[in-house]
């Protein structure tokens, strides 16, 4: 070991970051333990100090460690700490640390020592990452402004409104934003004008209303709001708005969403009006995914409305890839939806379809749908049909299931049954 460059030494301990092997490595040569102070990143596991002695603390033997290293970039620490603690180790490595992951564990913890440990990450002013589990976040920190900092993760969290708002106000440079598992919120307003990236899981009723103002924003991905408003939209490439608990009443993006790429909405129940407003939004889409089940604006689950099979894939002529659960397929399968089929007519780009059927009810027009499909789509290479626990006790359901596959045996090359 004393024979290898310091170099070498040096390169070798950058890959290590577990607090464990990087304490290990004081033992195995003088060359080793004079490198330590150069190591970059360090990891503490949820379990490093389960079986500690001799009144030892994890959070002097952190502060010990940490205090040994010339300039920190990176701490993760998932084992239990104090406030004080967190303190005197950010007091030391803060002005150097990049990325900081804690767990903080404070969700049923009332006292000040909640809050406590989120404001002594003040000391680490020039954060470019901040990644946090486990907040209570019931007013909203006194912190400076981090400008510097890029990236915010906040996973399992209960969050007051007011709090959020604030505490995302001291970090006006964010391009990426994850909020997930986070509960308490119902009316949530974002501003943030470097904001790229944005993933939002709000935890509940499903009743959440949100607001977001970031015209840089290129990934949108929202799940438990009813009102969603975003303006300055310009960039937006993929979007994703799902709702397991609640309904979606209202979508607002403001004008067309010309670069939108993919579009993916899931739930249980939406309003069409929100339906219709979103699809007419993304007709430059290329990737569009919809498994809504009900349309109603209340109680009342409601199918969905008609929709002209022409008109809809006039009106998207870039989609490739296409999956649709049974209502959407349901409402493509009207009588009417291919009465007018123009001579001309061709679904020029679409490449791949992926269809869930749940019901044999009008089988001859489903099937005249998936007919027309593999007739217009001149570009179509796959169609995965999925057979999803159809419900009819009625022979009417193997009767379509014999058609669909004898449609598969004479399309063999393109279609697939699940």
């Amino acid at each position: 070991m004393e024979s290898l460059p310091e170099a070498v030494v040096q390169y070798i301990l950058l890959n290590m970051n577990n607090a464990k092997d990087v304490a290990s490595c004081n033992c195995v040569s003088r060359k080793f333990k004079d490198s330590m102070p150069y190591i970059k990143s360090l990891y503490f596991p949820r379990s490093i100090f389960d079986n500690l002695k001799d009144g030892h603390t994890p959070d002097c033997i952190i502060l010990e460690i940490v205090s040994s290293i010339f300039q920190l970039e990176e701490l993760v620490v998932y084992c239990p700490f104090t406030s004080t603690g967190l303190t005197s180790w950010l007091s030391l490595v803060g002005p150097t640390l990049k990325n900081l992951e804690l767990r903080l564990d404070n969700l049923a913890d009332q006292n000040t020592d909640s809050m406590s440990k989120l404001e002594c990450i003040q000391f680490a002013k020039n954060l470019e990452s901040l990644r946090l589990w486990g907040v209570l976040m019931v007013r909203a920190p006194k912190w400076d402004v981090f400008q510097k900092m890029k990236n915010l993760e906040i996973v399992g969290a209960k969050l007051e409104d007011s709090a959020l708002t604030e505490a995302l106000k001291a970090t006006p440079n964010l391009t990426n934003l994850v909020l997930l598992g986070c509960e308490g919120l119902r009316t949530v307003w974002i501003e943030l004008l470097q904001l790229e990236h944005c993933k939002l899981d709000f935890y509940g009723s499903g009743s959440c209303s949100l607001t977001l103002s970031a015209p840089k924003i290129e990934y949108l991905e929202v799940q438990g709001c009813s009102w969603i408003r975003v303006r300055d939209t310009n960039c937006l490439k993929n979007l994703s708005i799902s709702n397991n608990a609640g309904r979606v009443y209202m979508v607002d993006f403001g004008n067309k969403l010309m670069a939108l790429e993919s579009l993916c909405i899931r739930g249980v129940q939406w309003c069409w009006d929100a339906i219709n407003k979103i699809l007419q939004l993304a007709s430059e889409v290329k990737h569009l995914y919809m498994k809504v089940e009900f349309t109603g604006d209340f109680e009342a689950l409601l199918p969905f409305p008609e929709i002209d099979f022409v008109d809809f894939f006039k009106s998207h002529p870039k989609l490739k890839t296409f999956d649709i659960h049974g209502a959407m397929f349901a409402a493509l399968c009207q009588k009417n939806s291919l009465k007018n089929v123009d001579s001309s007519f061709l679904i020029p780009c679409l490449e791949e379809v992926v269809i869930t059927v749940r019901s044999p009810l009008n089988a001859e027009q489903k099937m005249s749908t998936l007919e027309s499909l593999v007739k217009f789509g001149k570009n179509l290479k796959k169609m995965k049909i999925r057979i999803l626990r159809m419900k009819s006790g009625h022979s009417s359901a193997d009767d379509f299931f014999e058609e669909i596959c004898r449609f598969r045996y004479m399309n063999h090359n393109l279609i697939s049954i699940e």
